[in-house]
């Protein structure tokens, strides 16, 4: 066994017993994962490549750990060709020993916060910039660190970045000066910040600022971090401007190097795309409609109960309880229990499903329920007793009288906006509901909008025509809408499904004499 092969085996031991003197709760929240040696081998072969042939490496990594990226150098990169070698580390817990383990080497390990650490200026600055940097949430961030990461990010790249964003986004920015004049970067980030709305600021840079080389995202069903619930992307900058007509390539899948998916984007397309995640998959940049789902339906997630275990009930725990049914609301259970995409209703519309629900919602004051339900009246009271009252939870504690439920009523098209892709299905599912059910906050509920809500009445063709289309589309291009995270996990959120294109469905109403006219429906005869 060579000696770098031998010190990545000591380092991988030396990882594992480190993250071992850790929680998993600890390294969430520090955003400590590790990258696996065979991605990390990959990502500096890729990036070495980028270098002109021959030239010296100067080598940063500004969250270092314990140092799998400068064992990857070592491993790839020929010793006479590294120049310099620098990181930074701001956890002792992983910085000392990982300077024990790399003792003697050409590394130079700095134990700081490379947030606030001074840029070196003039020649001789990095070359090759290699980082998977710590994954904190932006509400896991001091609040003194809130106020001064946006401002020094901004003087350091010309960006000023989101105060939603994860801290990956500021070393991003804030590496910028780091680096030399024609520098290689490349960063192991979440996939996340190519299609949310605080990931704009960020994306603002990579067009703006540096040269957008190629974003290679990974499979989410492959997690690179297994103790990391989020899908990785890497994404490689050249520190120069960008050209007119310069464009970026987009990967998907397999490897870096044997991508499975590849394509070409012009830049400028994408400074009009709000989802990048729509690539490599997707032609072109999504045309911006004039007209979208959320023209035609209120979108909104279901309901938070405060407490599902207290306030929501089968009929056999309401009898047991001798609580009166008409307190009570029909609920749709967990997707896992509609077998169909169609819930039937019997004569009391209630769901025809084998797994009935019923959700507390007593709509009297306390005194009106004392006087005319006192049994659901001391069932209530139990909810302010005990250790963790029911009625000082978050959202309870907010509501006046503290057991009312929000104003969701049945839906005629549900949505189950979170899940899992697998092979030749959907991970959301559009649900036709017959039913006077409401829903909880797993499902995003669809309202037609009043105009469409009476053609819709008058015609049922219509709102089937409508759950067609929403069952019709192309999974890839719902998808490119949404977020993912790791293992393969989707979710939409309202907003998303409000901004999906709905061209396609005024077309179809056409067909069944209902047509667009701006802003408003009319009917007419089908010819």
């Amino acid at each position: 066994m060579s000696s770098i092969e031998a010190l990545e085996q000591q380092r991988l031991e030396l990882q594992a017993r480190l993250d071992g003197g850790k929680t998993p709760e600890e390294r969430n929240r520090l955003g400590q994962f590790a990258t696996p040696t065979a991605l990390a081998r990959d990502i500096l072969r890729y990036g070495i490549d980028h270098l002109p042939p021959e030239e010296p490496i100067r080598f940063l990594d500004p969250g270092i750990g314990t140092g799998s990226f400068y064992s990857a150098l070592c491993a790839v990169a020929r010793p006479d060709r590294i120049a310099q070698a620098q990181g930074f580390e701001i956890d002792p817990h992983y910085g000392e020993p990982a300077a024990a383990l790399w003792q003697g080497s050409a590394l130079e390990l700095r134990f700081e916060d490379f947030t606030q650490s001074q840029a070196p200026a003039g020649q001789g600055r990095p070359n090759l910039l290699i980082c998977n940097p710590p994954y904190v949430r932006h509400h896991h961030l001091e609040p003194d660190a809130k106020v001064r990461l946006p401002l020094q990010t901004e003087q350091a790249c010309g960006v000023r970045i989101s105060g939603l964003s994860g801290l990956y986004c500021y070393f991003m920015g804030l590496a910028h000066p780091w680096m030399e004049p024609g520098a290689i970067a490349g960063w192991l980030i979440p996939s996340e910040f190519m299609g949310v709305n605080y990931g704009r600021m960020l994306k603002s840079y990579l067009l703006k600022k540096v040269t957008l080389l190629h974003i290679h995202r990974f499979d989410p069903t492959d997690v690179q971090f297994a103790d990391a619930l989020v899908s990785s992307a890497v994404v490689w900058i050249r520190n120069t401007p960008p050209r007119r007509d310069h464009q970026v390539r987009f990967t998907y899948g397999g490897s870096l190097a044997v991508p499975a998916v590849e394509r070409l984007v012009l830049a400028s397309e994408l400074t009009h795309e709000p989802k990048w995640t729509r690539y490599p998959q997707a032609d072109a940049a999504s045309v911006r409609s004039e007209i979208t789902l959320g023209d035609l339906f209120d979108v909104k997630r279901g309901l938070a109960t405060g407490d599902n275990s207290f306030f929501v009930m089968d009929e056999a725990q309401i009898e047991a309880r001798n609580l009166p049914m008409e307190m009570f609301r029909p609920l749709l259970p967990g997707s896992r229990h509609l077998p169909d995409d169609e819930i039937k209703a019997d004569q009391r519309g209630r769901p025809v499903l084998d797994k009935q629900l019923f959700l507390l919602d007593p709509r009297l004051s306390e005194e009106e329920l004392g006087q005319r339900y006192p049994v659901l009246k001391a069932y209530l009271d139990t909810g302010k007793a005990g250790e963790k009252p029911v009625a000082e939870g978050y959202l309870c504690r907010s509501r006046r009288p503290w057991y009312t439920q929000e104003n969701r009523p049945p839906a005629p098209i549900i949505c189950t906006y979170m899940g899992r892709s697998r092979a030749g299905g959907k991970p959301f599912r559009f649900i036709l509901n017959h039913s006077q059910a409401t829903a909880l906050n797993t499902y995003l509920m669809l309202y037609p909008k009043p105009a469409l809500s009476r053609f819709m009445q008058e015609n049922p063709e219509a709102l089937r025509t409508a759950w067609r289309f929403l069952n019709d589309i192309d999974t890839e291009e719902l998808l490119g809408h949404g977020r993912v995270y790791g293992g393969g996990l989707h979710k939409l959120e309202p907003k998303e499904l409000r901004g999906f294109p709905a061209h396609e469905l005024i077309e179809n109403l056409k067909g069944i004499g209902i047509a667009w006219q701006g802003s408003f429906f009319e009917t007419r005869a089908v010819t």
